[in-house]
């Protein structure tokens, strides 16, 4: 029997505790968000610069402010740390917070290799924590509609899903077109696609206009599992902005906006299927026809999807289950990522997913073991 207190109540459970460690560009929205959450405490911001963490705080007391991870790893009543420094720390930071037993919420990428990703699973389902990547556009409304959509049947069998994330700037410093937009539209196919229709294959092609020695636009299309394609348009040169994804069934289509709040999600009764004639020996034997139908505009929930990321992260560790986007997506999508440099480096050609040889256990140990010693 569950415990009481002395007047026959039950106890409130203790809130859990949770340090963000990074104040720059991402970490003030997750601070904020979980500042606003009843079920937690949050109790450190830790940044590099002091000065950034107290003003990523906004005024708001009871939060102490380090930059020291050791201070906040340190303090027994973290159960919880979320991660939004640069990339490439991501992986070193979260393996020392999964070692110190805390649950983790890491920015994507989750890592800078499979490898490096695959340890920290590993390391995660070892020690019985949760890791979990923030793929926050996987909580959007709009994008849990497409989910759904074509998880009932209702859009019917995919045909092919063509994304588009450009706008003019900014040019990373340290990372190329692919790994800067990518994982936003990775993570969201990655959710969409029910798993036997995942990619098999990856191909890409690149420019670099402007000689800053990476490239600024690129495309990429991965060949599905049920015979379907899926394309991506990444760009930091287009003169407009355009955060567009379409995606077809042989029942209906929609279009997905997220530059449109009025009507992010549009839904058509359109499409096209082939009929076949008597005589098979004709080219007339196979014909096209068309259907126009009607177009709807879902209402969906005016609420941030960040929010409902959060609130995830803290729920699966209060059930102990595996949360919506945890690492082994993220290494799904660190598999795809680092399939496109091969592809590059081929022409273009396509990369097929099987005959990249996946980390063996014994490398994924090492490299946990590894992170230990350090």
């Amino acid at each position: 029997m569950p415990a009481t207190t002395t007047d026959g109540s039950r106890p409130q459970r203790a809130r859990l505790g949770v340090a963000v460690i990074g104040a720059g560009y991402w970490g003030p929205n997750l601070i904020r968000n979980f500042a606003g959450l009843g079920t937690v405490d949050l109790r450190w911001v830790c940044d590099r610069d002091v000065d950034r963490a107290r003003g990523a705080l906004v005024g708001r007391s009871g939060v102490r402010v380090t930059d020291s991870i050791d201070d906040v790893l340190n303090d027994p009543a973290v159960g919880a740390v979320a991660i939004a420094t640069p990339a490439a720390t991501h992986a070193p930071i979260a393996r020392r917070c999964l070692d110190a037993g805390r649950h983790v919420l890491s920015e994507k990428p989750l890592a800078c290799s499979t490898l490096d990703g695959e340890a920290l699973v590993e390391l995660a389902d070892r020690r019985d924590l949760v890791l979990m990547c923030d793929h926050t556009y996987c909580y959007s409304t709009a994008v849990q509609y497409l989910h759904d959509l074509i998880a009932s049947g209702e859009a019917g069998d995919l045909q092919y899903l063509d994304s588009v994330r450009i706008n003019l700037g900014i040019v990373q410093p340290d990372v190329d077109v692919f790994w800067d937009l990518g994982p936003h539209d990775l993570s969201i196919l990655d959710y969409i696609l029910p798993a036997d229709c995942r990619p098999v294959s990856v191909a890409a092609q690149s420019a670099d206009p402007l000689g800053v020695g990476r490239a600024c636009i690129g495309y990429v299309t991965l060949q599905l599992a049920n015979g379907a394609i899926a394309h991506l348009h990444l760009n930091w040169l287009s003169p407009t902005k355009a955060r567009t994804l379409v995606t077809s069934g042989s029942r209906l289509m929609a279009v997905w906006d997220d530059l449109a709040p009025a009507q992010r999600i549009s839904v058509y009764d359109r499409g096209a299927s082939l009929g076949a004639g008597d005589d098979r020996s004709s080219r007339h034997a196979a014909l096209v026809s068309y259907r126009l139908g009607d177009m709807r505009a879902p209402a969906l929930e005016d609420r941030e999807a960040l929010a409902t990321m959060v609130t995830e992260f803290v729920d699966a560790i209060g059930s102990g289950r595996a949360p919506l986007t945890d690492g082994r997506s993220g290494v799904r999508i660190l598999r795809l990522l680092e399939a496109i440099p091969d592809s590059l480096a081929l022409g273009g050609a396509a990369v097929l997913l099987d005959d990249r040889a996946a980390p063996h256990r014994d490398q994924v140990e090492t490299v946990v073991q590894n992170g230990r010693e350090r």
